[in-house]
C-alpha cells in the first residue's frame, strides 16, 4: 500500500501558521479558567478514570475491574542548527555546508486494556508511532557497526504499530508484603535520571522484566531484571538478550525524618553480540560492557520545609566498558552528583517557585590509559533535566540550571529555566542527549579548547483543554560557547540552534 506523505513545511513560519490555526480552533472550546475557593474544591467530582472507563462504571458498578482507554499524541517541531541523524555533514550548530534544519510531525497513538482481581491482574497495551517530513535516518549507523545497515524509513521515532506493554501482575500489597510483575512493562525510578519511561520519545521505553516488589511500612524496595526492547519498525519489537539490565531500588519516608531516601544497585550487562542484535534498529545498541551504580537520592517531603525543598543525589560506577564494537574493555571509574533547591510563594499570586540545581557527570581524562571516567547514563528521561531542546546528557558536564514556574490560573503552567553547560574534562567528548559521543564535523577530544559549550534559554507553558484534553507549547534557543565555536571554526563556523513545538494529547 503507498504511503501518504503529509504535506512539506520547511520554514518555521510554516509552522507556526499552522499552530496558531489549531490554537484557534482548540481554544474556542476552553471554558474560562476561574480559581476555586476550598468548599469548591472539596466537593469536586472524583478525577476522571479516562473516558470510556467513566462511562462503563456509570452504566455498571461492575466495569470498575476493567481498565479500557488510551492516548493520543500529535506534535510538531521545527529545529533549526540542530543535526539531522544520517545526514552527511550534519552536526550541532553548524553554520553552513551541511543541512541542519529540519521541521516534522509526530503522532503516538495508545490503547489499553486491563483487568483486575484481588490477587492478580493483567494488562495490555498496542502503540502506533507515526513521523511525517521527518529527514532524520531512523539508524543513522555511525560509527558504523558490522551485521547492521543504514536506513532512513520515516525517522527514529516512527515505529508503526507494536506492543508497548503485556505484563502480569500476581500479589496484592494490601494483604501480603510481596508481589511479582511479569512481562513487557516500563521501568521508572527516582526523577528517571538513570532508569525512566522517555515518554517525551514518540516511541518510549519499555523492558522485557521480571520485577519482585517488598512492600513494608518503613520502606519498599523492586528486585528487577530485565531486556530492554529495541524499536524497529516494521518488524515485531523484540528485546535485545544480550543486554541484561538488574537492579534493586528501595524507597522509604521514614529513615530520614522530613525526607524520603532513595538508594539503589543497578547492573548493565552487554556482551559483544549486544551491539548487532538487530539489523536496523531505531536507535544505537550497546557495545560491550559490565557497570555496576551504587547511589542514593535524598528528597525533601512537601510543605516539611515550609516553601523550601530541595534534593541530593549522587553515584559511582565501577566495571567494565568497552568505547567501541571491537575495542578492549577499559576499567570504569566514574560519578556522578546532582543538587537542587528551591523555593515556592504560596501567598503570591500563580504560586511561582525559584529554584537552583547543579548537575555533574564525570569525564575520561585519558583517553590512551586502561580506564573510562565518563559516567554511563543508563537508561534515562533526559528530555526533563539538561535542556529541552535534548543536546545534552548527564555525561562528561557540568550543568548549572536556574528556573521559574508558574501557575497563572487553575490549568495553565508555564516553566521558564536557563541552563549554563561546561565540559567536566575538555580531554573527552561531547556527548549528545542520546549518550553518543560528538566525534565528526570538528567535534571530538580537543583538549585544547576552551571547556565553555554554551547556555540554553527555554519556555514551555502547558494548559488543561476540557474533555480530557493538553496543550502544550515551547521554544528554546541556545548560544554557542568557545568549546563549540571552536569546535566548528573549521568547517565554517558555528550558529545558534532555535527549537518550537505545539504538542496536543487527548486521553480516553
Amino acid at each position: 500500500m503507498k504511503k501518504i506523505q503529509a504535506p512539506r513545511l520547511t520554514s518555521l513560519t510554516g509552522w507556526l501558521g499552522l499552530v496558531a490555526a489549531l490554537l484557534l480552533v482548540l481554544t474556542s472550546y476552553a471554558a474560562p479558567d476561574k480559581f476555586e475557593t476550598p468548599t469548591q474544591v472539596q466537593n469536586k467530582p472524583a478525577a476522571s478514570a479516562g473516558l470510556i472507563n467513566d462511562y462503563l462504571r456509570q452504566q455498571n458498578p461492575s466495569a470498575a475491574k476493567w481498565d479500557i482507554g488510551g492516548e493520543d499524541r500529535l506534535r510538531a517541531e521545527s529545529r533549526q542548527g540542530m543535526a539531522i541523524a544520517g545526514v552527511s555533514g550534519s552536526v550541532d550548530f553548524r553554520d553552513h555546508g551541511a543541512d541542519v534544519n529540519n521541521s516534522y510531525l509526530l503522532n503516538r497513538f495508545r490503547l489499553h486494556i486491563g483487568y483486575t482481581e484481588k490477587w492478580w491482574s493483567i494488562y495490555a497495551e498496542a502503540q502506533s508511532s507515526t513521523a511525517y517530513n521527518d529527514e532524520r535516518f531512523a539508524y543513522a549507523n555511525v560509527p558504523a557497526v558490522a551485521g547492521t545497515a543504514k536506513r532512513k524509513g520515516a525517522g527514529p521515532e516512527a515505529d508503526n504499530i507494536d506492543l508497548h506493554q503485556a505484563y502480569l501482575t500476581l500479589g496484592n500489597l494490601k494483604e501480603f508484603p510481596v508481589s511479582l510483575k511479569l512481562g513487557r512493562q516500563e521501568l521508572s525510578y527516582g526523577e528517571e535520571r538513570l532508569v525512566g519511561a522517555f515518554g517525551w520519545n514518540n516511541i518510549a521505553r519499555v523492558f522485557d522484566a521480571a520485577k519482585v516488589r517488598w512492600q513494608n511500612d518503613w520502606f519498599g524496595a523492586d528486585f528487577f531484571t530485565s531486556h530492554v526492547v529495541i524499536p524497529e519498525d516494521g518488524r515485531f519489537d523484540v528485546d535485545n538478550g544480550f543486554d541484561w539490565f538488574s537492579g534493586v531500588y528501595a524507597t522509604s519516608a521514614k529513615i530520614v525524618p522530613k525526607n524520603t531516601l532513595d538508594l539503589y544497585f543497578l547492573a548493565r550487562n552487554s556482551s559483544r553480540s549486544a551491539v548487532s542484535e538487530e539489523p536496523s534498529p531505531q536507535f544505537p545498541q550497546p557495545t560491550a560492557r559490565d557497570i555496576y551504580t551504587v547511589g542514593g537520592r535524598l528528597k525533601s517531603k512537601p510543605g516539611e520545609f515550609g516553601g523550601f525543598d530541595y534534593t541530593l543525589e549522587g553515584a559511582y560506577q565501577f566495571g567494565s566498558f568497552a568505547p567501541a564494537a571491537t575495542a578492549a574493555r577499559l576499567t570504569q571509574d566514574a560519578y556522578m552528583f546532582v543538587a537542587q533547591a528551591g523555593y515556592t510563594f504560596t501567598n503570591v499570586w500563580s504560586a511561582p517557585r525559584l529554584g537552583v540545581e547543579y548537575a555533574f557527570a564525570s569525564g575520561d581524562s585519558n583517553a590512551g590509559d586502561d580506564k573510562h571516567g565518563t559516567f554511563e547514563n543508563l537508561f534515562p528521561t533526559n528530555h526533563k533535566f539538561y535542556g529541552y531542546m535534548d543536546f545534552v546528557s548527564l555525561q562528561n558536564i557540568h550543568d548549572v540550571r536556574g528556573t521559574l514556574t508558574l501557575k497563572p490560573t487553575p490549568k495553565l503552567n508555564i516553566a521558564i529555566e536557563g541552563h549554563g553547560f561546561w565540559l567536566a574534562d575538555t580531554h573527552d567528548t561531547f556527548y549528545n542527549v542520546g549518550g553518543g559521543a560528538r566525534t565528526t564535523g570538528g567535534y571530538g577530544a580537543n583538549a585544547g579548547y576552551n571547556s565553555f559549550v554554551g547556555t540554553e534559554l527555554d519556555v514551555v507553558a502547558t494548559y488543561a483543554l476540557p474533555r480530557n484534553a493538553k496543550l502544550e507549547a515551547g521554544y528554546g534557543h541556545f548560544f554557542t560557547g568557545d568549546y563549540v565555536n571552536q569546535s566548528l571554526a573549521g568547517v565554517g563556523g558555528a550558529t545558534d540552534a532555535n527549537w518550537f513545538y505545539a504538542q496536543l494529547t487527548l486521553t480516553f
